[in-house]
């Protein structure tokens, strides 16, 4: 019993604190780590594919121009050396051909149907019908025939001819000249044969190859 006095009673053991005290702080949590955003890492990756998108883009459009840029050099190749496998020609008028028949040219007329056509007046005059060629032996420009000043005008340097073909006026240093005419045995139509030719200088109006005699 005096042990028991003596002693006294046990001692209880104190509970923890559930609570601090105020003004007192336990210790401290470790901080959860911070993450970023789920949505940063899909907003990263699609900049790059947007980039090979552009860049894909312009790949195939400077291959496009490129192809075209190519197409368009072998077509003028292809172009080029089809010129040169058929080279441009000149079609001239046929030298020898018909003309109609006598009775057609009214006398004391220049007819002014076949030089468009075949380059020649066809002219009744005089007694004789002869095709005159329509070109000026100055330079070689084609005269016109002037009907209310009754001459051939020609208008690159005003070389001037009678009905005949005989020069007057301007640079020309002699007349026009005349192709060969002569009347076909098969339909009586005229022919005039532009690959002969006949000068006034040198006698050759007179040759019978150089008109056809008719009534005057």
């Amino acid at each position: 019993m005096a042990d028991e006095a003596q002693d006294g009673p046990a001692p209880e053991k104190s509970a923890p604190a559930r609570d601090a005290a105020p003004g007192t702080e336990g210790p401290k949590a470790a901080a959860p780590p911070v993450t970023p955003p789920a949505a940063a890492k899909p907003a990263a990756a699609a900049k790059p594919a947007a980039d090979a998108d552009l860049t894909r883009r312009g790949f195939f459009s400077w291959a496009a121009v490129a192809w075209v840029g190519f197409s368009v050099a072998i077509g003028g190749c292809v172009t080029a050396m089809g010129r040169f496998m058929f080279p441009n020609v000149l079609f001239e008028p046929p030298t020898n051909f018909k003309a109609g028949r006598p009775e057609d040219y009214q006398a004391g007329v220049v007819d002014t149907r076949l030089v468009d056509k075949y380059g020649v007046w066809i002219v009744n005059d005089k007694g004789r019908i002869y095709a005159l060629i329509a070109i000026c032996t100055h330079l070689g420009c084609p005269p016109a025939w002037l009907d209310t000043q009754n001459k051939f005008k020609c208008p690159c340097h005003g070389s001037g001819y009678y009905k005949s073909g005989i020069n007057f006026e301007g640079p020309t240093p002699r007349p026009l000249e005349r192709a060969k005419i002569t009347i076909s045995p098969d339909d009586g139509q005229i022919v005039v044969d532009k690959s002969q030719k006949f000068q006034y200088e040198l006698g050759q109006w007179e040759d019978p190859n150089s008109f056809i005699p008719v009534k005057a």
